[in-house]
């Protein structure tokens, strides 16, 4: 990855890794639905996300990386009234989207509308997936309003560090001694997290605020957790070292999950997600740049 004012390129996830992982909804149904029920405190994250901006209630909306619709229920029912537009670039993710008739199957680096089409942009946890993010923010830059905002919710880079050293771990356990082991793509979302988005989004726009949501997963059982893991092979077990199977990853990972949970009688995960709200003159910031505007 590099990191500079021409652009961030994100380690790649390979094409065939990615249409594997969302050529459906499935891995993503079923960890957003593992987020739903095992998170402390619970919180309704479509909610808690688009409530960190004030809507007015007539906007036009592109849901950039859209996926299965997520936020386009919660604006379906919240805000009737708003023109929604929902894009994703796997056609699958869309089958079981509600939106119906409001979706387009594209790639986010280039965007198939006017310039100045839209009042609020989302991207909300894609911008990772990318491989060159400044591209895709130029483009939501182009078809934003002056007054747009962008809502672009993302991980911590510290996010889930439970899950990371039991897995690590069980790699560690079933490599040859002195090998070594890159744990290849999950390291790529880091690309586009809570702590270096700001930064991103500020070659950009000219206002970004930072949103933090702590929680954490709490499993009882190992499955949900194991089931959860098992969603995210086809990025992980290409970059698993020679003779190490996916397979026998899992049963280690059973084994220590199995451990935890006997001693604690729980598998605490803890997790940091967010959401960045970014714009040049609008929306939270807009009073600023009137009340400077005014001055100069």
């Amino acid at each position: 990855m590099t990191d500079s004012s021409q652009g961030v390129r994100a380690p790649l996830i390979e094409r065939s890794a990615l249409k594997q992982q969302f050529g459906t909804d499935d891995n993503l149904r079923l960890r957003q639905d593992t987020h739903d029920q095992y998170s402390v405190p619970r919180v309704d994250f479509a909610d808690w996300v688009l409530t960190h901006y004030a809507w007015q209630g007539s906007e036009r909306v592109l849901d950039v990386g859209t996926g299965s619709g997520r936020y386009f229920d919660w604006i379906h029912q919240h805000r009737p009234h708003t023109s929604y537009i929902g894009l994703d670039m796997f056609e699958g993710m869309l089958l079981g989207h509600a939106g119906h008739g409001r979706l387009l199957c594209s790639e986010a680096a280039a965007l198939p509308f006017a310039d100045h089409s839209f009042d609020i942009v989302m991207a909300n946890h894609m911008l990772y997936l990318v491989p060159d993010i400044d591209a895709v923010l130029r483009e939501i830059r182009r078809v934003l309003r002056p007054k747009g905002v962008v809502i672009a919710a993302t991980n911590s880079v510290q996010t889930m560090p439970e899950f990371n050293a039991l897995f690590r771990r069980a790699v560690t356990l079933l490599s040859t001694p002195g090998g070594a082991y890159n744990s290849g793509p999950p390291a790529s979302f880091s690309s586009f997290t809570l702590e270096n988005g700001p930064q991103i989004l500020h070659r950009h726009f000219y206002a970004v605020v930072r949103h933090d949501l702590p929680q954490a997963l709490v499993f009882e059982t190992p499955e949900p957790a194991l089931a959860y893991l098992e969603s995210l092979r086809s990025v992980r077990e290409p970059h698993l070292p020679e003779r190490v199977l996916w397979e026998d990853v899992m049963d280690v990972m059973r084994e220590q999950i199995e451990r935890v949970i006997a001693h604690f009688g729980e598998l605490v995960v803890q997790k940091i997600s967010g959401v960045l709200v970014a714009s040049e003159d609008g929306g939270f910031i807009g009073p600023f740049v009137a009340k400077r505007n005014h001055h100069e």
